[in-house]
């Protein structure tokens, strides 16, 4: 029985002509595969995603076991997501973590997903990545968890407005703060 953690080897966004937008592989030191030399090199990542792309552009399906890896998959307008994983990880696991990425991205872009509004908004869409998988593990399955951490706070809940009142009431309690330090020697 295998009790890791680790169970996503990579993480895929391709276009539907079949090119990278984003991609991170995972190789972790401690899982009992993190020392394969497997999808280690450019050539063989871009290998991979092509083979992988041919097989799963139609859209229709949402698992598949491509070159020996678990490949959970799911179609968004212009775009493919992928988690890579080892053919011996739970799958359904894999693609709660996948639905979990997808559905906060689409909360986070306001349904705008598509390749133009990812590459536009990448740091969103990085870091909703890395909340939901940290170095290979599956952190956070839960999409509105994931977009509450990851989105900016809006700027008419946390500015603080600072005007000649806000001064002068600070003025006033500091004042009035010396005046009782100053009473008690």
């Amino acid at each position: 029985m295998n009790l890791s953690l680790y169970t996503v080897t990579a993480f895929l966004i391709i276009d539907t002509d079949g090119h990278r937008v984003l991609s991170k592989y995972y190789h972790p030191k401690g899982h009992p595969n993190g020392g394969s030399k497997k999808l280690t090199t450019l050539k063989d990542q871009r290998a991979f995603e092509k083979g992988l792309f041919q097989k799963t552009k139609k859209a229709g399906g949402d698992i598949i076991l491509y070159d020996s890896q678990l490949a959970v998959y799911r179609h968004s307008l212009d775009l493919i997501f992928y988690i890579i994983g080892d053919p011996v990880e739970n799958e359904l696991m894999l693609h709660s973590a996948l639905v979990a990425f997808c559905d906060a991205v689409h909360l986070l872009l306001r349904n705008q997903v598509e390749k133009r509004g990812v590459l536009e908004n990448l740091d969103l869409v990085l870091l909703c990545l890395d909340e939901t998988i940290d170095d290979g593990v599956i952190v956070d399955t839960d999409s509105t968890t994931i977009a509450s951490r990851v989105s900016k706070p809006r700027a008419d809940t946390s500015d603080i407005v600072i005007n000649e009142q806000t001064l002068l009431s600070a003025y006033q309690t500091v004042k009035e703060k010396m005046q009782q330090r100053i009473g008690q020697l």
